[in-house]
C-alpha cells in the first residue's frame, strides 16, 4: 500500500486581480499613523506653545486660523486622515469581535455612515466658516472683523 503525498511546493491556484483590502488597510494604518504625530504636533504646539498659549484660544484665534488657506489645508488633513485612520481601526475591532455576519455588516455599515458624514461637515465647516457674518452688529463681532 503507497500513498502518494503532494509536493510541499506545488503551484496553488491565484486569483489574479483582486485587491487585498487588508494589506492596503494596514499600510494605510501605518501611513497615516506617521502624518497624523506631525499633523497633531504641530496643531498642538501652534495652539498650545507659540504665542500667548491656551489663554489665546478663543474665537477670534480660530476665525483668524480658519481664515488662511495654509491653516484649512492643515485642519482637513486633520480631520480626514483621523477619522479615516480611527474608523478603520474601528472596523479592524468590529471584524476580530462580531462573531455573527449580521451584526458585523451592520456595524460596519454605521461606522461607514459616521465616518462619511463627519467627515462631511468638517469639511464643511473649515471651509465655510466665516468669523464675520454679513448684518452682525459690531458689537458682538470678534476684533478681527475690525480691520475688513
Amino acid at each position: 500500500m503507497t500513498a502518494t503525498i503532494e509536493t510541499p511546493r506545488s503551484p496553488r491556484t491565484v486569483q489574479k486581480s483582486r485587491v487585498n483590502f487588508e494589506k492596503w488597510g494596514w499600510i494605510y494604518m501605518r501611513a497615516s499613523g506617521v502624518v497624523l504625530v506631525v499633523l497633531i504636533f504641530g496643531h498642538l504646539f501652534v495652539n498650545l506653545v507659540a504665542g500667548v498659549g491656551v489663554k489665546a484660544i478663543d474665537f477670534g484665534f480660530v476665525g483668524g486660523k480658519l481664515s488662511q488657506p495654509f491653516w484649512q489645508i492643515w485642519d482637513t488633513l486633520l480631520l480626514w486622515l483621523a477619522l479615516i485612520h480611527g474608523s478603520n481601526g474601528m472596523r479592524t475591532i468590529v471584524n476580530d469581535y462580531a462573531s455573527n455576519p449580521v451584526v458585523r455588516r451592520i456595524l460596519n455599515v454605521a461606522l461607514l455612515a459616521s465616518a462619511v458624514l463627519l467627515i462631511l461637515l468638517g469639511t464643511l465647516v473649515i471651509y465655510t466658516f466665516d468669523p464675520c457674518p454679513a448684518g452682525s452688529p459690531a458689537e458682538l463681532l470678534p476684533s478681527l472683523c475690525k480691520n475688513r
